[in-house]
């Protein structure tokens, strides 16, 4: 039997600019790396926010690893490391200090650990330099060695390449892969749908806040020359609707 890494029922969320979330139902199996595209509006922040109890559904539910995030928050997040919308730090704290006051959250973390998610993420031989100075790459990078300190089962990144050069997107596309075959799921958004295509097992699309489409990247690439053109196709063909 597959275990499920996220469990999404009726997920439902509205906003009074009309916008929002309708009957979200989508399942993620562990080892999945799950790439979430849509166009801007469409809802996925606000999904990847309820997801992680950042907001409050009107109605439905979000189990990860079977543990309901507005039941049993605590076990739902326990395996958990997230990026959603920006990655924040610290500014007048060293890249080494913001990892140290993140790694209080978690007995099991020495700074071997720290320095080896600064060593995963290229960050390594800024350890000691303050994080105002940091690019917006920089800061990036940083946050996806916090996401990652804890070793969580699922990694949830919100616009993870944001900000990062080519090199910076290679290298972010090839450590997920690795942590993947290390058994890490991935949920990620992303607006650059070649590094998506590259990189995620299945995709989901999401228009005007109702999920559209589920399939394999495989699947859509046995019909369609690129993920781009699947992707264009699916908002048209919703547009129309």
């Amino acid at each position: 039997m597959t275990i499920k890494a996220i469990e999404i029922t009726g997920l439902t969320k509205s906003f009074t600019n009309g916008r929002g979330i309708s009957d979200l139902n989508l399942e993620v199996d562990q080892g999945d790396i799950f790439g979430f595209l849509g166009p801007n509006g469409a809802g996925k922040t606000t999904a990847m926010k309820m997801i992680t109890g950042l907001m409050k559904p009107d109605r439905g539910d979000v189990k990860i690893f079977g543990a309901s995030v507005a039941e049993d928050y605590v076990n739902a997040m326990k395996y958990v490391g997230c990026i959603i919308e920006t990655a924040e730090s610290y500014p007048y704290l060293t890249a080494n200090e913001n990892l140290r006051l993140f790694a209080r959250f978690y007995p099991e973390i020495d700074q071997r650990r720290i320095d080896e998610c600064l060593e995963i993420t290229g960050m390594l031989k800024y350890k000691n330099e303050k994080s105002q100075k940091f690019s917006l790459g920089m800061k990036q990078r940083l946050g996806i060695a916090a996401a990652i300190l804890s070793k969580p089962k699922l990694l949830i990144l919100d616009e993870p390449l944001n900000g990062l050069d080519v090199e910076g997107m290679l290298e972010m596309r090839k450590l997920i892969k690795q942590l993947s075959l290390e058994g890490t799921t991935f949920f990620i958004s992303s607006h650059l749908i070649h590094d998506v295509e590259l990189t995620c097992s299945r995709i989901g699309i999401i228009y005007g806040g109702k999920l559209v489409n589920v399939e394999y990247t495989q699947h859509i690439l046995s019909f369609y020359s690129s993920l781009e053109n699947y992707f264009v196709s699916e908002v048209d063909r919703n547009g129309r609707v």
